[in-house]
């Protein structure tokens, strides 16, 4: 096998068959913020404790994503899918059967984990197979967590009005088996060498512009990621609990959690090509400003077309962030560890929206009003500008930095 294979017409084939897995596979750290009110009403909890099943999805599917990861560098992405889709339908099957907010949210953590396939494992593994349009490849592929989530809040709309939140996680069960496992098979031709060897050479020269080992920037870009995340929770994880508030009803705040994630992907879609021409951090600290300015606008924002409007400006203004972060992990770091460093780093964001839904949701039941968590979120976004600002700065004192 040559390495003419990347960015071939299969690079680009394989590519498809991974965000239709994706599509699927994500839809489970959705679905948890859709039915959110109904587990709320169901089991009578307050809003910090009905957060608590998406807070356990976030941490099973942030050390999913370094577990999952590294798992895939060792044994290859088909055999890891194949486990992980029946993980996941096993997860929803123990969701059906809970009786109280504790035992949903341990089956939302079996579902988090082996959800972390759909992303940073699948993220690593396209990355391979592209050089010049790698930055394309990898936001496309990320894009699956947020089509997943824009469109399977929609389709699950009715069943969740009708039949509850229980038929919902049937359907995703039932829909995890039949297009998961199948396609996985799909993707099992190995990585060429020549593409680690070409990966290799370019990550080495980069590495030295910057001046950091793998591991501190690997850190260095964690915490970032955590700011970040934190300040991305507040719209993602509260849009619908926060239209109930305002008397618009879930249904209106599904609707913008979709019309949001489908900015994002247009959004990560853009950042991808960006990135291919200015690199990962500059592309990632722009996203990160244009997402603090966003926040911003919501402040004022309680109106219900006004309401539409900033969901969607905040998702065409965040999108892109977190892809950027696989796209500096692969222009930085050894091609052989993708899946683990890809997976460490997208681990620390997946985190920090764990951390911000959970911290959102306290500090709306303290104060009784989701402004000083919009605040919040905005004051943690600074910490993830400061840090793109100081290694932009660092790198050019060194180098110029150079897109994949």
């Amino acid at each position: 096998m040559s390495k003419s294979v990347l960015d071939s017409p299969y690079a680009w084939g394989r590519l498809a068959l991974t965000l239709a897995i994706a599509t699927v596979a994500n839809v489970g750290m959705w679905a948890i913020i859709v039915v959110m009110p109904s587990v709320e009403a169901e089991f009578g909890t307050g809003r910090a404790e009905a957060s608590l099943p998406y807070t356990l999805t976030m941490i099973g599917f942030a050390v999913g994503n370094f577990a999952i990861g590294r798992a895939v560098d060792r044994w290859g992405v088909t055999r890891v899918l194949v486990a992980c889709g029946l993980g996941i339908a096993a997860g929803y099957g123990l969701a059906i059967l809970s009786t109280s907010i504790l035992m949903l949210s341990l089956a939302q953590l079996v579902v988090g984990f082996f959800t972390a396939v759909g992303f940073g494992p699948l993220i690593a593994d396209i990355s391979h197979w592209f050089i010049k349009r790698r930055g394309i490849a990898v936001a496309l592929v990320a894009s699956g967590n947020y089509i997943s989530g824009a469109f399977w809040p929609i389709i699950l709309a009715g069943y969740l009005a009708e039949e509850g939140w229980r038929m919902v996680y049937v359907i995703l069960a039932v829909a995890t088996l039949c297009v998961v496992i199948p396609l996985a098979f799909a993707l099992r031709r190995s990585v060429p060498e020549e593409a680690y060897a070409t990966a290799e050479a370019a990550s080495g020269l980069r590495a030295q512009s910057v001046g950091l080992s793998p591991r501190m920037l690997a850190w260095l870009l964690g915490l970032a990621g955590v700011g970040c995340c934190v300040a991305m929770s507040m719209p993602q994880v509260h849009i619908v609990s926060y239209c109930v508030d305002l008397g618009y009803g879930p249904a209106v705040g599904a609707e913008m959690l979709s019309l949001m994630l489908l900015g994002g992907v247009a959004s990560r879609i853009v950042s991808g090509a960006l990135a291919d021409r200015l690199g990962g951090v500059m592309t990632l600290l722009i996203g990160s400003v244009l997402q603090c300015i966003a926040l911003v606008l919501y402040l004022p924002s309680d109106a219900l077309i006004s309401l539409y409007v900033v969901s969607l400006v905040f998702g065409l203004s965040q999108g892109g962030i977190v892809p950027s972060y696989a796209v500096i992990v692969r222009e930085y770091m050894p091609a052989r560890e993708a899946g683990a460093r890809v997976g460490f780093v997208l681990m620390a964001t997946i985190m920090g929206m764990a951390l911000g839904g959970w911290m959102s949701g306290w500090i709306y039941d303290v104060t009784g009003s989701y402004q000083m968590a919009f605040w919040n979120g905005i004051l943690w976004n600074g910490l993830n500008i400061a840090i793109m600002l100081w290694l932009l700065g660092r790198s050019r004192t060194r180098g110029v930095l150079q897109p994949a």
